[in-house]
């Protein structure tokens, strides 16, 4: 449906209708990852090649714009992401899936990046003559994932735009695009739904635990969603206890078994039980993992904070490299055992 966004998303889409009349060559849509920004984008563009745009906005879905758009062969749309997601709807969300655990069947792993190929094969749809005498709209996600060549093939694009050519870019972290591509488009957060309402959304597709769900994805509920429906429970749960009663035995006995699931999805893992480790050793606070409070609690009183710090640098620094590891049993080892070290005397 045209003005399928999610129900959190309704006052945005209003502010957004005010930008329309004078309309920036590029908006960046930026927000966390798993709430909905690629859907969102996608309604935006067919509403921009809409022939006959509802008064809320929303594209009609009747005219023939929209018959291509929703057969997704509109000729003067094109849409820019990783191999990895090509195969997969907007509803996969902006680097979900890489999180979930579901592997290709092809023998070749598709690339996660956007190269600089799908930049260069652009130019000619922008500079020939639209279809049907409107825009032309290209979008893009998530942005982060562009190589450093197709970002500067981006940026040359971006910095003497084609008539009648809108960018719709989304990203989940503007930290790690180039400062000179964020200075070229106008920014448009998207705003993490509030509990009540992601948890409503959750229980509507009939999730249940949604709550705790929830919580182990930040609040994000599309995140959430796709976490229930990768059959990775069991592997959070093996990490989490190993967390949660650090030893070396411990860490080299379950790496084997960890070392098939996805890495980054490991790391991230770790990263949020760290975040809640130092929350509740400042304030007491625990946002992914209230059901181990206590063993959260008797961590945060012996652990030494620079220590702490130190596991988190080093976790961050994991993530880069998760998706190319050497070897993935002695990255998950070396992980483990570092925190292993962090947390016991």
């Amino acid at each position: 449906m045209s003005n399928s966004i999610y129900p959190w998303q309704s006052e945005a889409w209003r502010q957004l209708q005010e930008m329309r009349e004078r309309l920036p060559h590029a908006i960046l849509f930026h927000g966390e990852a798993g709430t909905g920004k690629a859907r969102f984008i996608e309604a935006f563009a067919q509403s921009l090649l809409c022939e006959n745009v509802q008064p809320d906005g929303f594209a009609c879905g009747a005219c023939i714009s929209c018959g291509w758009f929703t057969q997704h062969n509109h000729p003067d749309y094109r849409r820019v992401r990783p191999e990895a997601l090509e195969d997969e709807p907007p509803e996969a969300e902006e680097g979900t899936d890489a999180d979930t655990g579901k592997k290709s069947k092809a023998t070749k792993a598709p690339s996660k990046e956007i190269k600089i190929e799908q930049i260069r094969q652009l130019s000619d749809f922008m500079n020939i003559s639209t279809h049907r005498q409107g825009l032309r709209v290209v979008v893009l996600y998530p942005a982060e994932t562009l190589n450093l060549h197709a970002s500067n093939a981006l940026l040359k694009t971006l910095e003497e735009p084609p008539p009648g050519t809108v960018f719709l870019v989304s990203s989940n972290s503007l930290d790690r695009l180039l400062p000179t591509i964020l200075s070229r488009c106008r920014k448009f957060a998207l705003p993490m739904p509030d509990n009540a309402a992601a948890l409503g959304w959750l229980k509507e597709q009939g999730l249940a635990d949604a709550d705790s769900w929830l919580r182990e994805q930040g609040g994000a509920p599309l995140s959430a969603l796709a976490q229930s429906e990768a059959g990775n429970r069991e592997d959070l749960e093996t990490l989490l206890q190993l967390l949660a009663r650090p030893n070396i035995e411990g860490a080299l006995k379950i790496a084997d078994k960890l070392s098939k699931a996805p890495l980054s999805m490991l790391v991230s893992w770790q990263q949020r039980w760290l975040y809640d480790l130092f929350s509740f050793k400042l304030s007491g606070n625990i946002r992914y993992y209230p059901r181990y409070k206590k063993e959260l609690a008797a961590l945060a009183g012996s652990v030494h904070t620079a220590k702490l710090l130190q596991a988190i640098k080093s976790t961050n620094e994991r993530r880069a490299t998760a998706d190319h590891p050497l070897s993935p049993k002695l990255f998950v080892e070396a992980m483990l055992l570092d925190y292993t070290a962090c947390c016991t005397p």
